[in-house]
């Protein structure tokens, strides 16, 4: 592995159709929305942007239909500053579709229709090996096949790079061990932690019990994102707080996603773990006063703490 900070991520692209309204539908309920937008999405495409637009040299794995909306995203990459040689085009589905609710309080619903983003294969990551090979840092989420997601981390570790897994959407069912032995830094928020773990999170003592479960499985550290509260963070069997900065959120639809890809550009240029996290809640923090996914990624120059 060189030294570079390369990072590679790999997970999904979609088209996010956001419709804003005073709440949330209940099931059965037609409300009246207010704003729509139309725009880039999936959570590895997010964290890609977000990683590059932060200083990260990032290269992205991926798979979109060969329709407009893969057109389109594979051409908005590439204005991004990425490298989408491994980002591939199919025509045996569409690409990936989000619609996402907001309310005024800036939480959201989402419901994903996969598309070709459940097509990405062991194959296409082994097709970017010489990437992997380079990198610091390899950056995953739960929007992709696993089984492609357990064999790109046993490749990432093989050759030394850092693997980070952000678990979201929540897995359903337990995440295999093959895969969180590979992962060194793992992000879930509150309920994707719970999930992993079996424990509900009702004060510190239960958090730090969610915390070792997850690191007995196999992972370093743990990152627990709380939104408007910061992040608490198991490193080096020390656990600790790095406070969120207060803002007026009116849409938390990529904070995660900002926060994921803004660590490990912190990681890449050789910041200490709760620098890292700072930074990375510094931008979250950007993100979410301001509407859409990507579009409301800041820019490394607005980050400034």
């Amino acid at each position: 592995m060189t030294n570079s900070n390369k990072i590679v991520v790999i997970g999904s692209s979609n088209t996010d159709m956001v419709i804003k309204a005073e709440h949330l539908p209940q099931p059965g309920e037609t409300i009246i929305g207010e704003d729509f937008l139309m725009n880039h999405g999936g959570k590895g495409a997010n964290q890609a942007v977000a990683a590059a637009r932060l200083g990260g040299q990032v290269v992205f794995v991926c798979k979109v239909g060969d329709d407009m909306f893969g057109r389109e995203a594979l051409e908005m990459f590439q204005k991004e500053g990425i490298d989408i040689t491994y980002s591939y085009k199919t025509k045996e589905k569409s690409s990936g579709v989000a619609l996402i609710n907001v309310d005024s309080k800036g939480e959201n619903t989402i419901v994903v229709a996969s598309g070709a983003n459940s097509l990405l294969s062991e194959a296409d990551v082994q097709q970017a090996q010489a990437e992997i090979d380079e990198s610091t840092i390899v950056l995953m989420q739960l929007e992709t096949p696993i089984p492609t997601l357990t064999y790109a981390a046993e490749c990432a570790k093989q050759v030394g790079a850092k693997v980070v897994l952000n678990p979201a959407p929540a897995p359903k069912i337990p995440l295999p061990e093959e895969l969180l032995k590979n992962v060194d830094i793992i992000i879930p928020n509150e309920n994707e932690a719970e999930y992993i773990s079996g424990i509900k999170i009702t004060d510190l003592d239960s958090l730090r019990d969610v915390m070792l479960n997850i690191v007995s499985k196999g992972v370093k550290t743990v990152i627990i994102t709380i939104g408007a509260r910061g992040a608490y963070v198991f490193y080096k069997g020390e656990l600790f707080l790095v406070p969120a900065f207060k803002v007026d959120a009116v849409d938390t639809t990529a904070a995660g996603d900002t926060f994921c890809g803004a660590l490990c550009v912190a990681l890449s240029e050789g910041q200490d773990m709760k620098t890292a996290v700072r930074f990375a809640n510094k931008a979250s923090s950007i993100s979410v006063t301001r509407m859409g996914a990507q579009t409301s990624v800041p820019y490394r120059k607005e980050v400034v703490i």
